[in-house]
Parts: structure tokens; C-alpha cells; sequence
């Protein structure tokens, strides 16, 4: 985990390291709904809008199942959407938001990357 802290304390480090375990946990793959790839979202719309109408759903509501599914899709796969491994009350991107609250710094969370152990590197 790479930290820039520029005095920012214990707390925002240990945050950082808690950030960092769950990355390893939970293993997201993008930041945040914005960082999905636009194909990426397309396919998952539409695989849960076959799925919905497979279902029999009725069409006018076929959207707002879609669109639930699709905010638990990102809560799966995108980090700041997930809850928190330590306490699955509040999302990560909560967790962010009390950091700031009490270092009074801004924190943004721009990257990430997660290694496994037996996984290729490409």
C-alpha cells in the first residue's frame, strides 16, 4: 500500500491498512460505478434485462429491476460501493467519508491494485 500522508496520523494510516485488507478480501474491481467501462455496463444491463423479461416481468418494470440489480452488481465489484469487511454497516466509501471527517484532509481514492499469490501477471 503505497500512503502519501503528509502527517495525517495514525488513524488515516490505519484506515489506509483496513482499505487495503479489504481490498484483499473483497476483491473489487474498479473504484467506483463511474470507473466501469461503458461495454462493461451495456452487457450488464442488458444480461439483466433478458433475465428480467425471461422471468416474465411486466416491461414497464423491467427498468426499475434493472436498475436495482445494477446497484447490487456494483456493490459487488466496485470498492467504494462494497461494505466495509470490518463493518458491513457502512460501505468503504463511508469509511472514506468519516476519515475525512476526522483528519479534516481530503482523501480520494483513486487506484488500486491487488496481487495474488499464484496469480500470472499479464
Amino acid at each position: 500500500v503505497l500512503v502519501r500522508s503528509r502527517g495525517l496520523g495514525d488513524g488515516y494510516k490505519r484506515q489506509v491498512h483496513d482499505v487495503a485488507m479489504h481490498v484483499a478480501a473483497s476483491k473489487p474491481l474498479y473504484v467506483s460505478p463511474e470507473d466501469v467501462p461503458e461495454a462493461v455496463l451495456a452487457e450488464e444491463r442488458e444480461i439483466n434485462r433478458s433475465r428480467a423479461l425471461k422471468e416474465g416481468k411486466p416491461e414497464k418494470v423491467v427498468d426499475k429491476i434493472v436498475d436495482g440489480r445494477m446497484k447490487r452488481y456494483f456493490e459487488e465489484i466496485c470498492l467504494l460501493e462494497q461494505p466495509f469487511v470490518k463493518d458491513p454497516d457502512i460501505t468503504v466509501g463511508e469509511l472514506v467519508k468519516r476519515t475525512i471527517a476526522v483528519v479534516g484532509e481530503n482523501i480520494v481514492v483513486r487506484r488500486f491494485a491487488r496481487f495474488q499469490v499464484g496469480e500470472e501477471i499479464a
